[in-house]
């Protein structure tokens, strides 16, 4: 059984800026990380009530400059979260409804002839924010879709081939749902491959929609929320978790984990090397929202099926059997020897 042992010292390197405060040592810093990434959480959770992992995972994506896709019937919350989210950063934040006759450039930005200075000028879409929400994203057409494609990857749109940065942070929350399919454009695993997790909120359990109801309508409202991290903080945060040391023998898990999917005879399509490296981004975050500056393997179990189910393709035969690229996904887990602490 591999074996690891936890630093005391993680080897930090020179390049990128510590979370404020800059002095501290590493578990100070990931306490202090931990402290804000868990504020967060308990104020969204006013909003969307007894779905804290779900939170968390959204937070995740936040903090692991990533993108998450939430799928689950209508009026379960799923645009609650995106806005919740949003209210509680002091950041910048847009909402496009993804509609048939929407156009690239309706999300992108377009240049318009300014004729006092005889020029081009690049007018920004709703795509330049720090948080963008993607609503109903499977209602719109692959080319329009597309459009979302650069900007999730490079954080950069290009038009008349010409580069503009979008903020940092940077987050797109695309929703969608599972019925009423009629008249929608599924999204291509070239796109489900740039979201780091996709995930659901569910209906909520007894208790947490009992106290919905009593709280309507005089109860906490997205408008309402106090605003609890400023996008430095954030950014500070994201600088700070691309740091969590990893062991050697992690590295080879996650490998192990990922590499299993591209050859199980019950899935046509694996996880590329994009996912091992989601993979890789969104334990980091865990480990410092649970306090540790490490990862331990049971970050990379805990976020294997949000990260890597949607970017699976099952084979017709497994299909045709209804099993699920999460209980695919799942199996593998079980098979996977964990690396041990030493």
């Amino acid at each position: 059984m591999t074996q690891y042992t936890y630093p005391a010292e993680p080897p930090y390197g020179q390049q990128v800026q510590p979370v404020q405060p800059a002095a501290g040592q590493p578990a100070q810093l990931a306490a202090q990380f931990a402290q804000r990434f868990q504020l967060l959480a308990g104020n969204i959770e006013r909003i969307i009530r007894g779905k804290r992992e779900t939170v968390e995972l959204a937070l995740i994506c936040l903090f692991a400059e990533g993108h998450v896709l939430v799928e689950d019937v209508p009026g379960t919350g799923k645009t609650t979260l995106a806005r919740s989210l949003a209210a509680s950063v002091d950041a910048e934040w847009r909402r496009v409804q993804f509609t048939p006759d929407l156009l690239p450039s309706d999300i992108t930005g377009v240049s318009i002839f300014n004729q006092a200075h005889q020029k081009f000028e690049f007018h920004h879409g709703p795509v330049f924010a720090n948080i963008v929400l993607a609503d109903e994203i499977n209602r719109a057409s692959p080319k329009t879709q597309a459009a979302l494609l650069e900007v999730m990857e490079e954080r950069r749109v290009t038009v008349d081939a010409e580069p503009h940065p979008v903020p940092r942070p940077f987050l797109v929350v695309a929703t969608q749902n599972p019925v009423d399919m009629d008249g929608t454009y599924p999204l291509p695993e070239a796109q489900l491959d740039r979201f780091l997790m996709k995930i659901s909120v569910g209906y909520p359990h007894h208790a947490a929609e009992v106290e919905v109801l009593k709280g309507m309508p005089t109860g906490p409202q997205v408008e309402r929320l106090p605003v609890v991290a400023r996008a430095s903080d954030v950014s500070g945060m994201i600088d700070f978790a691309a740091r969590i040391h990893v062991a050697d023998p992690v590295y080879d898990y996650i490998v192990a984990l990922c590499g299993a999917t591209r050859t199980s005879p019950r899935l046509r399509l694996g996880a590329s090397p994009r996912a091992s490296l989601a993979l890789l981004r969104a334990a980091r975050v865990k480990a410092a929202a649970a306090g540790r500056h490490y990862v331990v393997p049971e970050d990379v179990k805990a976020l294997a099926v949000p990260v890597l189910a949607h970017r699976l393709i099952l084979t017709p035969e497994a299909e045709l059997r209804e099993i699920t690229a999460a209980a695919v996904l799942g199996e593998i887990i079980a098979g996977t020897p964990v690396p041990q602490a030493a």
